[in-house]
Parts: C-alpha cells; sequence; structure tokens
C-alpha cells in the first residue's frame, strides 16, 4: 500500500473556490458601499469603503498565488537531487544594520560639577527626613519599620 501522491497546489478546488468566494464576496461589498456612498445619505466614509474593499479581493488573491508558489518551492526542496541544476541561490537580504547607517545617539555629559553634587546631597537629605517624618507622624519607630517590612 502506497502512499497517495501529493495533489498539485493547482489542484485544490476547495481553496480556490473559497479564493473566489472571498473575491467576490468583498466586490460585493465594494459595490454595495460605491451604491451606499451615491445615495442621499451616502458619507466619505461609504466611499474609503468603496475603494478599501477591492484591495481586499487583490489581497485575497495575492495570498493564493503567493501560497502556491511557496508551496512548489517547498515540493521542488523536498525532492530528490536528480543531474538536473540546481537554480543559483537568491542574495540574502542584510540581516544587521551597517555601522554609520543611523546618526549616534547622544550621550549624557558626565561632568563632575560640585555645586550640582552639593545640591543632589540636599536633596537626598530632605527626601530623607521627609520620610523620617511621615514614619513618625504614622506612630511607627524607624526601627521598626526595617523589621516589619521583613
Amino acid at each position: 500500500m502506497s502512499a497517495s501522491p501529493r495533489r498539485s497546489a493547482h489542484n485544490r478546488p476547495a481553496l480556490i473556490v473559497l479564493v473566489i468566494v472571498a473575491a467576490l464576496g468583498c466586490l460585493g461589498l465594494a459595490w454595495w458601499q460605491w451604491e451606499r456612498f451615491e445615495s442621499t445619505s451616502g458619507t466619505g466614509q461609504n466611499l474609503g469603503y468603496a475603494l478599501q474593499w477591492p484591495l481586499f479581493a487583490a489581497f485575497a488573491v495575492f495570498a493564493y498565488f503567493r501560497f502556491v508558489r511557496l508551496e512548489r518551492e517547498a515540493e521542488e526542496s523536498e525532492q530528490p537531487a536528480d543531474d538536473r541544476p540546481k537554480p543559483a541561490p537568491k542574495a540574502a537580504a542584510p540581516r544587521e544594520i551597517p555601522a554609520g547607517l543611523l546618526p549616534e545617539r547622544p550621550r549624557a555629559v558626565r561632568d563632575e560639577d560640585p555645586v550640582l553634587a552639593e545640591y543632589n546631597k540636599y536633596l537626598a537629605a530632605l527626601h530623607a527626613q521627609d520620610v523620617d517624618d511621615q514614619v513618625r507622624e504614622a506612630g511607627l519607630r524607624a526601627r521598626d519599620t526595617e523589621r516589619s517590612a521583613g
């Protein structure tokens, strides 16, 4: 008992019918939106939809043909190598951005400004004092908060 041969990518009636129904459905919806646009209550939104639906139909057809092409390429790569010449491999697209293509990110200047350092120490001390005041107002002792936190 041998395995049944794989069906050709072009001989898929259910998939072909699905693509045709999807494309015709999208074109029908485009026609309906166009009629709505031309009616007295039509808006620009109806016109936008009337222009979008044919694009959806074209995408369904494009996706089908892309699927067939990819499936055919997969079948060809699975078949054993005969005496036929192999096609040259396609050039691979670059996978990383070459150095120097994008502008460099600006780097923060790390000047040790003594006035700024003193001001930051002052702000840190104010914050610590504020935390201590809030702890005392809550009725907690500073030493108990460390033990209760763990």
